[in-house]
């Protein structure tokens, strides 16, 4: 998005150099490389992207995090609601900024059962575990199929979906895939579940909205700051009861998932690549013109 206008360099740390502005991903993991930054170029501005992690549980408790924050000049959070999980002092310097997907069409759909796919690496902030006890509760149901992409960040939570592989075939766990073929199964579903405990913005709820697949989401501000605070397809965080509840629903209900759909449709716009490509654009044109002097380029 930058690269046209700016030499852009990615870099894990950030380990000294002459750039004009950083861009850093994440208030913690990012700490030392933003210590490293100020004490190098005071003066210099410094775009502070933040995660759920961030917002809903680091910037609370720890000091590298909190430090970040103080440290940036500007900040950016990626979903409607996430200025109010900041401090009152800081929402000044914050603005909000969500992310892209490119749009896709829907695939076709059977009628012959209703096929969930939840996208999550085996992560406690995903809560794989409510969509593992979802597809225990809809064990008698042979026409709710429930797909799992996502890789293994947590052995133990592997060890539970092989064996709920085996307990409950209608589950299936696909491992990591390709992200082309991950967006494929996506446009292909009926729903998308997104149970997490946790979430800054997720991608997946925007690439599920950019492809006419309905969301099922978990109630908390990372999902309502995408999808809005009135989207009616919400379960209270790790309710596996609730989530088995509008499942059946949705199989059940077609105007269910119709009401859902055009809930998602009307917010699609929000996530086009242009959009997003303006908005990143013109923020660091601004901190960059406030700290450049005439003849250098960033």
């Amino acid at each position: 998005m930058l690269a046209q206008d700016y030499r852009v360099r990615l870099t894990e740390r950030w380990a000294g150099g002459d750039e004009a502005l950083m861009i850093a991903l994440h208030a913690r993991r990012s700490a030392e490389s933003v210590v490293a930054w100020r004490e190098a170029h005071p003066a210099r501005p410094l775009l502070l992207v933040l995660t759920g992690t961030d917002l809903y549980r680091d910037i609370q408790r720890d000091a590298d995090a909190q430090r970040s924050l103080a440290l940036a000049s500007r900040l950016v959070v990626l979903n409607d609601c996430g200025l109010q999980a900041l401090p009152a002092p800081l929402r000044a310097k914050a603005l909000v900024c969500l992310q892209s997907a490119p749009t896709r069409k829907a695939l076709p759909r059977t009628d012959r059962h209703l096929r969930a796919l939840m996208v999550g690496h085996l992560r406690a902030e995903k809560s794989p575990q409510t969509y593992f006890q979802a597809a225990r509760l809809l064990a008698d149901r042979r026409d709710i199929l429930l797909d799992h992409v996502g890789g293994v960040l947590d052995e133990g939570l592997a060890a539970q979906a092989r064996a709920l592989m085996r307990e409950q075939p209608r589950y299936r766990w696909l491992g990591p895939l390709p992200h082309a073929q991950t967006r494929r199964r996506i446009q292909a579903a009926h729903v998308l579940v997104q149970p997490s405990l946790m979430e800054g913005g997720a991608h997946t709820v925007i690439e599920a909205v950019t492809s006419g697949t309905p969301v099922l989401a978990s109630r908390i501000e990372g999902n309502l700051g995408l999808l809005g605070a009135d989207y009616p397809g919400v379960f209270e965080p790790g309710d596996a009861a609730a989530l088995a509840a509008l499942l059946r629903q949705a199989r059940g209900d077609a105007a269910m998932l119709q009401r859902l759909q055009a809930c998602c449709a009307a917010r699609a716009p929000l996530f086009a690549p242009a959009r997003e490509r303006h908005e990143l654009r013109a923020l660091v044109a601004a901190m960059c013109a406030a700290h450049t002097t005439p003849g250098d380029r960033p």
